[in-house]
Parts: C-alpha cells; sequence; structure tokens
C-alpha cells in the first residue's frame, strides 16, 4: 500500500513541476500585453490619419491587426502554453486567409488598371 501511495505522490510532484514551468502569466504580464495592444491600436488609428502612407494603409493595417490577432490568441486563449498543433488551428488560416486576400486584390488591381 505505501508504495502505492510513493508512485501517486510521486506523479503528483512530476504534475505540479509541470504546472510551475508551463505555468500562465500573472496578472502584470496580462496588463503589459493589454498596453501593447493598446499602442497597436494607436498606430492603427494613427496610421489611417497619415497622408504619407496612403498607398500602403492597407498593408500595414492587415499587419497590425495580424498581430494583434496573433497577441490575443497566444495570451488571452492560452495557446502559447498549450500543444503548438492549437496555435497551428489559428495561425495556418490567417496566413492562407491572408494569401487568397492578396491573390484577389492583385487581379482586381490588374483589372482596374486594365493590364
Amino acid at each position: 500500500m505505501s508504495q502505492t501511495n510513493a508512485v501517486s505522490e510521486h506523479g503528483h510532484q512530476r504534475a505540479q513541476a509541470q504546472v510551475k514551468e508551463h505555468g500562465h502569466p500573472r496578472t502584470w504580464e496580462y496588463v503589459q500585453i493589454a498596453v501593447v495592444l493598446a499602442i497597436i491600436t494607436g498606430a492603427e488609428v494613427m496610421v489611417y490619419y497619415q497622408e504619407a502612407v496612403r498607398p500602403l494603409i492597407v498593408p500595414i493595417l492587415l499587419v497590425l491587426s495580424a498581430t494583434k490577432f496573433s497577441l490575443v490568441a497566444m495570451f488571452y486563449m492560452h495557446l502559447k502554453f498549450d500543444n503548438r498543433l492549437f496555435s497551428m488551428f489559428f495561425s495556418g488560416p490567417l496566413v492562407l486567409a491572408f494569401a487568397v486576400m492578396m491573390a484577389v486584390l492583385s487581379l482586381f488591381h490588374r483589372v482596374l488598371l486594365g493590364v
């Protein structure tokens, strides 16, 4: 009986060690991520109102919004601390959607220019 308790106690200690290794961020880290998200949102608003970057506004806003999406998915949805497969379920379709959108936009760009 004591051997069974020793094995279960060892398994419990190992599980606690794994939790400590892969623990979720503390409150301060969530606040830091929120500040970074607010800064990126501010940059998006600033880019929208800058006349000098009008020709590049779409790619800039796409990169900034993809960055925000990744931060939210990785930290607030805890994907950074889970299996990498879950991260790929979110990141893969984002990359695919971006590629399809760029392909469609390039088709319309050619049609509008008459090329």
